[in-house]
């Protein structure tokens, strides 16, 4: 299965990112790094910088096609980022209306309302956007982890609050990605 992270040039947490990225390998999965720019991401712990990652594709060159499933990693710089690039918001939206699963933790929800595909649906994030979630008619809850299989697009999305819950969410993602149609 072949799995886009969608991140932005700077800003995403490290953590958010290689969690995940380290659950889908050890399962035999092939993760990509997908940004808005080539060369590299930097990767921050909270405030300060941290690693950084080679690009492998950027997001005008990437087919939905390519792709069995989509992560949005949080951190508050890098959603803030990814929403105001129009082809880092279609290619998001490009999931749902595909009907592949993403997984989103922390602020990386600012993207997906931004796409507008939260209506309807029941997700968790970073306490800060209950509102924006609200406002854009999905219903926020505090949970660890919560998957909700959409009625208007029926695709997983299986959100997050934050890096002390990725046990959860790494483990609600893999079931959720190795449960979708066309994947292996």
């Amino acid at each position: 299965m072949r799995v886009a992270f969608l991140v932005a040039p700077e800003g995403v947490e490290q953590i958010e990112m290689t969690d995940p990225w380290e659950a889908l390998t050890a399962t035999g999965e092939t993760p990509q790094l997908i940004s808005t720019r080539p060369g590299s991401v930097q990767a921050f712990h909270h405030l300060d910088k941290a690693d950084t990652f080679p690009v492998d594709q950027t997001v005008a060159e990437a087919s939905v096609d390519e792709f069995d499933a989509l992560v949005l990693p949080g951190g508050v710089a890098n959603p803030d980022f990814l929403r105001l690039n129009r082809d880092a918001v279609a290619f998001a939206r490009a999931f749902f209306d595909a009907g592949k699963p993403v997984a989103a933790i922390c602020h990386a929800l600012w993207t997906l309302v931004e796409a507008d595909v939260v209506r309807g649906r029941r997700l968790t994030s970073w306490p800060s956007l209950r509102t924006d979630i609200r406002n854009a008619g999905g219903e926020w809850v505090d949970e660890p982890v919560v998957v909700d299989q959409g009625r208007d697009r029926p695709n997983s999305l299986v959100t997050s609050r934050k890096p002390d819950d990725l046990k959860f969410f790494d483990e609600a993602m893999l079931e959720a990605f190795a449960g979708a149609p066309g994947t292996s």
